[in-house]
């Protein structure tokens, strides 16, 4: 068997007392000393409390403040000082200060019963979690600090009593490792996230290969192998849509209302179960247009575009020629520089040619920065460490069937490694985030240099920033804007999914942090982003490949009346069988399906960018909505089905798919019927 990594001490202080808080005076063990620890075990913070045994038992200090009656049992011992001296703290109540340090200890127990009682006892408060079960932290201060660690699930670990110092040292490293943020109704208690190393051991788990086993588990044990590999992520984004208030363990249905509280602030929904109306659009989008998709551009047709000086000349034309077919793959290494804003349009060659050479420049001051940091440098730097390591951890497993990164001692893994940790300088806040990799990997390959495989990264994650961010609102945004797109388009198939709990489209999760770079074939990789990079034919033209893959799915979804996990194991088991020419041929006739429609609703028009003539609200040839009725379109564009819905007051249909006014005083129940 393979030897454990011993634990990572990130944090220890001793003098951390348990108070028993007994009111028998015949009880003397009224207090319990431990060691509290901060660990790093394997990549995962825990904290740690453990008892001291007897044998090196600092509880034999007692700190006594002006009431000391609470060591009444116990016997001052002033020969014994081998322990140091207690160093005192000030609180705002000078009645709680502490004024002085004494020694004590304990008396002999009768019949020699006191020892084992006592083990038992101290073993009792030893505790060990996981930074990832903490809801909260809260610090009081009376007469010195104590802290209660709260638990995800609704319970609390003992206060621990700091008597000699080391609160707010415990509490710096633990912003190092979490984030706190202050809860809005007690300024003394701190909300705890792990939102770095949450999404990191999300995607170790939901972006593993095929390689990794994931598709063998899922045919021996779909219900297992599927939620391993996605409870992580749905559960961090259930926090993350739930936002700060964590503390709130709700149902599905009241996860919804926090979503919508956002979307729309000051609306409430009740959730009582009882009849009521829905919120429901049905909007006529007319027959999907037939597209012909073109042929890959060649060289030769590269290089017409271009003058004599190397300006690009038509560039909407050459546009859409690139949306229409793609690129042949000797044009993609001077083609993607200009579609990821590496090269300016108009530049001529002498100006790419010092652009080239500044940029150099820049990229290896910056390397130098990593490069030079000695060892006794990165150990005072635990953010680098964490960086470098899971960079490490990632590269030797990116891509390692391409010839261009296959095999060990690979040139393509050294430049991989070292491009991702010059962005660390380059974007030292958000650093590496796992999943980063696979976004570098097809640009290397196509540029087969270091310096302009970097510069063309960092413009790609310009766009593709917010998803690896940690709050997340990139993602959170993109899901909530695919489930309005795929009730616009399908309301019957979004109603199913919405039955099955998959209403939030979780399982399209990795195609859009990732850019469905682990769903198709290299080429069809390459293919797929420099068609989206042409910002053809609107804006979030992925969200539309969604739909198209969706779209020739959901037959076999809904025949076969697929759950929860069967929607997760089918989605995923998608990968590498994907045609990308027909996924993009249905996307392209979706968006001209869209724009052909003259009622859209404004979120879509947001969402994809489209402009209709003539059309200035959600419904143009509604009457002009009032705020509340806005609120109420606003709110099934999100296409998020809750019955009832209650404000203050009921719209009715008056037959021709409009609502009344409000008609009662006592709660809005929500009919929208076309």
């Amino acid at each position: 068997m393979a030897a454990t990594t011993p634990p990572k001490v990130l944090f220890e202080h001793e003098g951390v007392f348990v108070h028993l808080n007994t009111d028998d005076e015949d009880e003397p063990d009224s207090l319990i000393s431990g060691v509290l620890r901060i660990l790093d075990k394997d990549g995962e913070t825990m904290v740690e409390y453990k008892p001291l045994e007897d044998t090196v038992d600092p509880s034999i200090m007692l700190c006594a403040g002006k009431d000391s009656s609470s060591v009444v049992e116990w016997t001052q011992c002033p020969s014994d000082r081998s322990h140091p001296p207690v160093e005192p703290q000030q609180s705002c109540d000078t009645e709680w200060d502490m004024v002085n340090a004494t020694y004590f200890k304990r008396k002999p127990y009768a019949n020699g019963e006191g020892s084992s009682y006592q083990t038992q006892e101290k073993s009792r408060w030893a505790f060990c979690v996981s930074a990832s079960d903490l809801r909260s932290v809260t610090m009081k201060t009376e007469g010195w600090t104590h802290l209660v660690l709260g638990l995800k699930d609704d319970s609390s670990l003992p206060p621990l009593h700091f008597h000699q110092g080391g609160s707010q040292e415990f509490m710096a490293c633990l912003r190092r490792c979490v984030h706190l943020t202050e809860c809005p109704r007690d300024k003394m208690t701190f909300l705890v996230s792990c939102h770095n190393k949450a999404l990191s051991q999300s995607f170790e788990h939901l972006l593993d290969d095929a390689n990794f086993g994931l598709v063998d588990k899922l045919k021996k044990d779909p219900y297992t192998a599927t939620l391993g590999g996605f409870s992580k992520v749905t559960n961090y984004i259930f926090d993350a849509f739930r936002g700060p208030e964590l503390e709130q363990r709700e149902r599905p249905a009241e996860e919804v209302s926090d979503i919508l509280g956002e979307i729309i602030p000051g609306l409430e929904i009740d959730h009582l179960e009882e009849p009521g109306f829905e919120v429901i659009t049905r909007v006529d989008l007319g027959a999907r247009p037939e597209v012909q998709r073109g042929h890959p551009l060649s060289l030769e047709e590269w290089h017409k575009y271009q003058d004599q000086e190397g300006r690009v000349r038509k560039v909407a034309e050459l546009k859409d020629k690139i949306f229409k077919g793609g690129l042949c793959h000797v044009v993609r290494r001077d083609a993607w520089k200009f579609l990821l804003g590496y090269y300016p349009w108009n530049s001529t060659h002498e100006e790419r040619k010092s652009l080239q050479r500044r940029k150099t420049d820049e990229y290896f001051r910056m390397k130098l920065q990593w490069k030079s940091v000695s060892e006794e440098q990165e150990r005072r730097n635990s953010r680098l460490r964490d960086y470098k390591s899971l960079i490490e951890k990632d590269v030797i497993r990116t891509d390692r069937t391409n010839k261009f990164y296959e095999g060990m001692e690979n040139p393509g893994l050294i430049l991989l490694h070292d491009i991702l940790m010059t962005y660390c300088m380059y974007d030292f806040d958000l650093g590496y985030v796992q999943g980063m990799s696979d976004l570098l990997a097809p640009i290397l390959y196509v540029m087969e240099n270091e310096v302009d495989a970097f510069w063309c990264f960092v413009n790609f994650m310009e766009e593709m920033h917010e998803n690896f961010e940690e709050k997340m609102q990139g993602m959170r945004l993109q899901l909530v804007q695919l489930s309005a797109l795929l009730r616009l388009l399908d309301l019957a198939f979004w109603n199913y999914l919405e039955a099955q709990d998959s209403g939030y489209l979780y399982f399209c999760f990795r195609w859009l942090l990732i850019r469905f770079k682990r769903e198709l074939h290299y080429q069809d990789v390459m293919r797929l982003w420099e068609v989206m990079w042409t910002g053809l034919p609107c804006q979030n033209f992925h969200l539309l490949v969604c739909c198209a893959i969706l779209d020739s799915e959901k037959q076999k979804i809904m025949d076969r009346h697929y759950g929860f996990n069967e929607i997760l194991k089918h989605i995923n088991e998608l990968s590498l069988k994907l045609d990308i020419e027909e996924i993009l041929h249905k996307a392209e006739a979706i968006s001209l399906q869209i724009k052909n429609c003259k009622d859209l609703p404004s979120t879509v028009i947001e969402i994809l960018g489209v402009r209709l003539s003539g059309e200035e609200g959600l419904h143009p040839h509604s009457p002009p909505a009032s705020p509340c009725d806005r609120s109420i379109l606003e709110l099934s564009d999100y296409g998020i089905l809750t019955p009832p819905l209650h404000t203050s007051g009921e719209l009715v249909s008056n037959g021709h798919g409009q609502l009344s006014e409000p008609t009662t005083s006592n709660g809005y129940k929500v009919a929208f019927i076309s």
